[in-house]
This record gives C-alpha cells, sequence and structure tokens, in this order.
C-alpha cells in the first residue's frame, strides 16, 4: 500500500533541503530524475515553498520503501541541522498521470 510522506517544519527550510540533497546526490541541488533517490520505490516527490513554510511530499510504494529511504537519509538531515520529523501515513488515494 502506497504512503505518504510530508516534511515540513521550523528547521526545514529550502536552503538546508537544498544542502541536504547536495550531500545526497553529490552536488546536485535538486533531485530530478528517479535515480538520484538511493532508495528503490519512490512514486513521486514534490518540493516547494508554501505561506507556511517549505514542505516536500513524497508518494512511496510502501512504508518499508519509505523507511529505508529515511535510514539513509536521515544522517543528511541531521548534519543540515534539520530536527523536525516527518509526517508518514497510509496514502488512501493515489492517482498518477
Amino acid at each position: 500500500m502506497p504512503v505518504v510522506l510530508v516534511f515540513q517544519g521550523p528547521t526545514f527550510t529550502q536552503e538546508r533541503y537544498e544542502e541536504t540533497v547536495r550531500r545526497l546526490t553529490d552536488g546536485k541541488s535538486r533531485m530530478e530524475t528517479p535515480a538520484d533517490w538511493p532508495a528503490e520505490g519512490l512514486l513521486m516527490h514534490v518540493a516547494g515553498e508554501g505561506e507556511h513554510g517549505f514542505r516536500v511530499v513524497d508518494v512511496w510504494e510502501s512504508e518499508e520503501a519509505c523507511r529505508q529511504f529515511g535510514e539513509r537519509f536521515m544522517p543528511f538531515l541531521e548534519k543540515a541541522g534539520i530536527k523536525d520529523e516527518p509526517e508518514i501515513y497510509p496514502a488512501h488515494t493515489f492517482v498518477s498521470a
């Protein structure tokens, strides 16, 4: 079952997101293809600035795939000073174009 991951909080800024992506991808400032992820199972990734701050929304094919990515990704977040925890929940509906 797909799961949704939402990442937002006071320590999660666009600058820190870009720093994290650079560390994860050896220099890129943004994720551009599924090959940029060090884990299998990503179905969708969206990042942007809203009126309540910077936010990332991912959809993963399973909770296990999401958690495997999180295990590799969390050290990069910690190095960037991001202390916020993501919200993860089962997708009720996922439609892809």
